[in-house]
């Protein structure tokens, strides 16, 4: 059924503002912006009909990841208490060829961390650190 993994998709509160990190600050490349308006057939899909949205599609590799501002309904923040343990999607892990230096340059960019770079194993570097809205991400040097 499954033949592969095409993306991954995240909702943001400010779009320019999510650009600005994944696009700026981690380097992933952007491929387009789609405008989905009330006639498009973004709310049938998503069960949330005329529903508007703007998506941007950007990526490192074959990697998509997709964010949407739903501009209506808008979304409710991530909870301030979610934890790792708790159901359901708990981060986006990237590939780093560098993760100490990668931490370096994320800090003096103001970014918040869940720790510092640890060797989770023999040779494999990785931290976990926020998004924007507060979403969590993974580095990970191997």
């Amino acid at each position: 059924m499954i033949a592969g993994v095409e993306h991954v998709a995240v909702s943001v509160a400010d779009l320019d503002r999510s650009l600005a990190f994944y696009r700026d600050a981690l380097g992933l490349a952007l491929a387009r912006v789609i405008e989905c308006g009330p006639e498009s057939s973004l709310g049938t899909v998503t069960g949330q009909p005329g529903c508007r949205a703007r998506i941007a599609h950007l990526y490192s590799g074959s990697f998509m990841l997709e964010l949407f501002e739903y501009l209506e309904p808008r979304g409710k923040p991530v909870p301030s208490d979610r934890r790792q343990a708790d159901l359901g999607p708990i981060h986006i892990g990237f590939r780093s060829t560098d993760a100490r230096g990668d931490y370096e340059e994320l800090k003096r960019r103001g970014v918040e961390f869940l720790s510092e770079p640890i060797e989770f194993r023999p040779g494999v570097w990785l931290f976990y650190f926020r998004g924007p809205d507060g979403e969590v991400l993974e580095l990970r040097e191997s």
